[in-house]
């Protein structure tokens, strides 16, 4: 039994799936599946935070990316900074253009 004793903290952390950054705690959460794949998306005001949840193999990295990059105005519906961005396929954080609210 004393062997099963590390593997509970482990497990805890898995069930909590993804928290956001301090800056976006409050921010509104979005989980969406793509291609088998679970990703988080945080946004607070024009701020934007994708997580990507689960294991991903060499070579996998780079159409990650790619489809983080396009969760962001599918599910904000603000168009993403480019120059902003920042991270790589576990975690990006950009600056949004938000249409404005009449």
């Amino acid at each position: 039994m004393k062997h099963l004793i590390p593997l509970i903290p482990i497990a805890f952390l898995t069930a909590c799936g993804a928290s956001p950054a301090p800056e976006f705690m409050g921010a509104t959460r979005t989980d969406v599946n793509v291609g088998g794949r679970d990703y988080t998306v945080f946004q607070k005001g024009e701020r934007v935070e994708v997580i990507r949840l689960g294991y991903a193999r060499r070579g996998e990295h780079q159409q990650i990316r790619a489809t983080m990059i396009e969760l962001i105005p599918r599910v904000t519906g603000c168009k993403l900074r480019d120059s902003t961005l920042q991270g790589d396929s576990g975690e990006m954080r950009g600056s949004l253009d938000c249409p404005r609210q009449p």
